[in-house]
């Protein structure tokens, strides 16, 4: 489960985490097959797989139309949409698999369910809102704008900016992993004293596993909404 010990590997004098890299090779090939399977027949009578791909598209597309300017939704549709379905599948798959070695090392988990994948997209989240608003407003205006309402200003905004890239990641990291650890929680109060416990246990099991996928869907949902937000406060000028 989440509080077990994660199986590592070396690679170039590094350390790397198993379970991270299977999970998120895994979600990534699910993401594929996702949009490969939805839209491989593209037709002006849409068939269910295509009917499903619009409407996701259109659903990220209306997060993004919340807070990014109208004309700039659409250079962000793509990040959106893959954004939301990686993070979607990540929150979600966890529940479901879950794999250790016979030593008891997690090599498979939900990626979200460690800090350093959920900082990594917060990391990227930011990184993508600083060159957006250079692109969009250049470096002199994009840099003074941490420096208004007047230069003294400068050690808040960057502060602020440490404080969006710390809670958009483990915002999200909290409520999957204390999801998941419930579950091994109450999974190893079901088999605790046999098929007494295990009848008590599974109904709530199943109910929290029910209520774990809804968090996991917010979740995304939440990041996705957060992140265009950030973005579109580098995409104008500070009065």
């Amino acid at each position: 489960m989440s509080d077990d010990p994660v199986s590592t590997f070396q690679f170039l004098g590094l350390t790397f985490s198993t379970a991270n890299v299977v999970s998120g090779l895994v979600v990534f090939l699910l993401v594929i097959a996702v949009v490969f399977f939805t839209s491989r027949k593209l037709a002006m009578k849409p068939t269910k797989g295509q009917n499903f791909l619009e409407w996701l598209i259109d659903f990220t597309n209306g997060i993004l139309k919340g807070s990014i300017p109208a004309g700039d939704v659409g250079k962000f549709g793509l990040w959106g949409f893959t954004l939301f379905l990686f993070l979607f599948l990540s929150n979600e798959i966890g529940l479901f698999i879950q794999v250790a070695t016979r030593s008891g090392a997690t090599i498979m988990r939900s990626p979200t369910s460690d800090p350093i994948a959920t900082l990594t997209f917060s990391l990227m989240t930011m990184m993508i809102a600083q060159f957006a608003g250079v692109w969009k407003l250049g470096y002199k205006a994009h840099f003074a704008n941490y420096m208004k309402p007047f230069v003294f200003w400068l050690p808040i905004s960057i502060f602020e900016e440490f404080t969006n890239f710390l809670t958009l990641g483990l915002r999200i990291f909290g409520v999957i992993f204390s999801g998941e650890m419930l579950l091994g929680v109450i999974w190893d109060l079901a088999v605790s004293h046999g098929i007494v416990t295990m009848i008590i246990a599974l109904p709530i099991e199943m109910a929290w596993q029910g209520f774990s996928a809804f968090l996991g869907a917010i979740q995304a949902f939440v990041f996705v909404t957060l992140s265009s937000v950030y973005i579109s406060q580098k995409l104008e000028l500070e009065e």
